[in-house]
């Protein structure tokens, strides 16, 4: 072989491996661009028309079935993904944590909050807010038996109204329940408890649930789409009207906490912020200036109230429903704790009624679509490309009624969380508080609010619904709003005995 072959040969060899080369770029350049399927969309309102504007969560849920766990929508001129099942949506928030770890900016909670906050803040604001509430929330007793005892006096004022309407007499439940259960958090924020009957308390309750149930109205969902028909849409102006009024209360309040301060009788989470806000005063006043503490306030106010309080009035609801269950709860009460106060630690002898618990956040699916998330970076998941800014949204509901993993997905079903023995199981895609860096943070608050305040209630009462209404009639789909709350209804409480 002369020098003219090899270097034929070295030629041929590095043209080969030139053309090996191109190829995998240019599948590899594919594979990243390779993008999630969905409809296909029209000019400017892009997938709007096919979108059911009330609850979107059920369109979602449709397109999942045709297009799989991980679609894509637009949202007007914006392209969101869309992750549903339990499997991809445990996978995105737990092992891609980092990846999906950021919270998307919606229009609407940016023009409200402007990134402050806790739940719908950014970067490095959320973690330094996220840290500081955790540790002020558990010196003040989250999670420990001072704050158990905080949920059992409230459960004590709650029974003296039930029984206030003397067993016949139907009465609505949804502003008690949503004081009663308010009054946790409030006694942590603020230092005290508000008598129900409190007007400026009341005030605060109707302005944040009524900016719940506008926030997940047709006209806000709307204007997240189209942020420039704002002017147009009263809701919109509505909305902000009662964020002004909630923050306004929450800035004369801790002005008033700021001239009897004193380091060292923190009297509540106020307290603890302005404290902080002291020491760092040297410092950048990025985190702990004012504009953060009322939104991280009224967060916290409309967090710890709602979600809780409507899962309640969806258990109670669920009890006049199914009356046998009902029963099955009386009778574990009866025999575990009889007229002794419930205390968190019957819940491990309690398995029925733990089970019932449970299933009632299941089935309430109180977050349908959670809160959406943001990328962090281009993110190549499950095959798919999705790039770095793109809002995600991990359908909540597609996993509580997962058929891959609930016998019973669309029913009121106890046995989801019971063994063949009558043993309580836990069940991996129960994940109604999400998961992951930016799941709820309150989470161990709300599992001893929904016990005690179940267990106490049945303990005392039974329930049924007004006279000349079957439990047949009672209707179980959810109301319109940012969460799913049950749509009003009323109730007779019955002595137990």
């Amino acid at each position: 072989m002369n020098g003219l072959d090899l270097l034929s040969i070295l030629s041929g060899l590095s043209l080969i491996l030139i053309l090996i080369l191109n190829m995998k770029l240019t599948l590899t350049k594919n594979f990243k661009k390779q993008s999630p399927p969905g409809p296909k969309p029209l000019p400017v309102i892009g997938n709007l028309h096919i979108l059911n504007l009330k609850r979107p969560y059920q369109t979602m849920l449709e397109l999942s079935k045709k297009y799989g766990p991980i679609f894509s929508l637009r949202m007007g001129p914006k392209t969101v993904v869309v992750l549903s099942g339990y499997e991809t949506v445990k996978d995105a928030l737990v092992n891609y944590s980092e990846q999906f770890g950021e919270r998307a900016r919606i229009p609407i909670f940016e023009r409200i909050f402007e990134g402050k906050g806790i739940v719908f803040s950014h970067g490095e604001n959320w973690k330094i807010t996220r840290r500081f509430s955790l540790t002020t929330l558990r010196n003040f007793g989250m999670g420990k038996r001072v704050i158990e005892e905080r949920i059992l006096e409230e459960c004590h004022h709650l029974i003296q109204v039930f029984e206030s309407h003397q067993g016949e007499l139907p009465f609505e439940i949804s502003t008690i329940m949503s004081a009663s259960v308010a009054n946790i958090i409030v006694s942590i924020l603020f230092g005290k408890r508000f008598d129900y009957k409190d007007p400026q308390f009341l005030r605060l309750l109707h302005l944040i649930g009524e900016n719940i149930r506008l926030a997940g109205g047709p006209s806000i969902t709307i204007f997240n789409m189209f942020p420039v028909l704002g002017f147009l849409l009263q809701d919109l102006k509505r909305v902000l009207r009662n964020r002004d009024e909630l923050f306004s209360f929450i800035r004369t309040t801790f002005l008033k906490h700021l001239r009897k301060l004193d380091k060292n009788d923190q009297r509540s989470f106020i307290d603890a912020f302005l404290i902080k806000q002291q020491e760092e005063k040297d410092k950048s006043d990025d985190y702990f200036n004012n504009d953060n503490l009322v939104a991280l306030v009224s967060n916290l106010f409309a967090a710890g109230t709602e979600t809780t309080s409507s899962t309640l009035r969806w258990g109670i609801l669920l009890m006049m429903k199914y009356p046998e269950i009902q029963k099955k709860v009386h009778n574990e009460i009866t025999e575990v704790i009889g007229s002794a106060q419930p205390r968190i630690e019957h819940r491990t002898q309690m398995p029925y009624t733990d089970a019932v618990i449970h299933e009632i956040q299941r089935f309430s699916n109180i977050l349908p679509m959670n809160l959406s998330r943001e990328t962090t970076t281009d993110v190549i998941f499950k095959n798919y490309y999705i790039p770095k800014g793109t809002e995600v949204i991990t359908l909540l509901t597609s996993v509580l009624q997962d058929q891959t993993q609930w016998e019973k997905p669309c029913t009121f079903h106890p046995q989801h969380f019971l063994t063949k023995e009558g043993k309580f199981i836990k069940r991996d895609a129960f994940l109604p508080f999400s998961a992951g860096q930016r799941m709820c943070a309150g989470e161990s608050l709300a599992k001893m609010e929904l016990f005690l305040f179940f267990t106490s209630l049945l303990q005392k009462f039974t329930f049924c619904p007004s006279p000349g209404v079957s439990n047949s009639d009672l209707d179980l789909t959810p109301d319109i709003g940012f969460t799913t709350r049950p749509q009003p209804y009323k109730i007779c409480a019955l002595p137990y005995f």
